[in-house]
């Protein structure tokens, strides 16, 4: 699973071929983000950690989605652009890809079979493993292995979340 994970190839923002593999050694934290959402504001908060732990090893990799409610309308250079004017964002950002259901891009389905519930998640959330909203963030530790999973309302300065975080960096 480890190896598999960093080797999906994903396409940056801009297009350019990638992967997870290029932050090998790092902690990443995966976020599924959008544009027109009641929590877009956490891409403030996701910077603020970006900016933070970045120097211990902490990369946010942000990934656009339109799956929930077309919250996530724009092309890639509009999306950049939003990112960029908005919010100040300078943690790596990807290209829109599906995150659930019909044509779930490879990366989403490695992480949400490996860990299928999320912290702070209600109740009432499905329990399949599918990404519930948009916002959902996978940490993911060195080796490349999903050691965490937080539901879209857990906000990037949560202590559950940090704490993981931290965890992960010390480790």
């Amino acid at each position: 699973m480890a190896a598999s994970l960093q080797e999906i190839s994903v396409n940056h923002i801009d297009g350019s071929p990638g992967s997870l593999g290029e932050f090998a050694g790092k902690v990443v934290l995966v976020v599924n983000v959008a544009s027109k959402c009641g929590l877009t504001p956490q891409y403030e908060g996701l910077e603020k950690l970006y900016e933070a732990y970045r120097g211990r090893g902490l990369v946010v990799a942000g990934f656009p989605a339109n799956e929930f409610a077309g919250q996530e309308p724009g092309s890639n250079a509009e999306i950049a652009a939003f990112c960029e004017t908005s919010f100040g964002v300078t943690f790596p950002m990807f290209e829109k890809i599906v995150v659930k259901g019909e044509g779930q891009h490879p990366l989403y389905k490695a992480l949400t079979a490996a860990v299928t519930e999320a912290v702070g998640a209600p109740d009432n959330a499905p329990k399949t493993g599918e990404v519930s909203w948009n916002f959902e963030k996978f940490l993911v530790n060195r080796q490349g292995a999903v050691v965490g999973r937080f539901s879209p309302v857990v906000k990037p300065d949560d202590p559950r979340l940090v704490a993981a975080i931290e965890a992960q960096l010390d480790g």
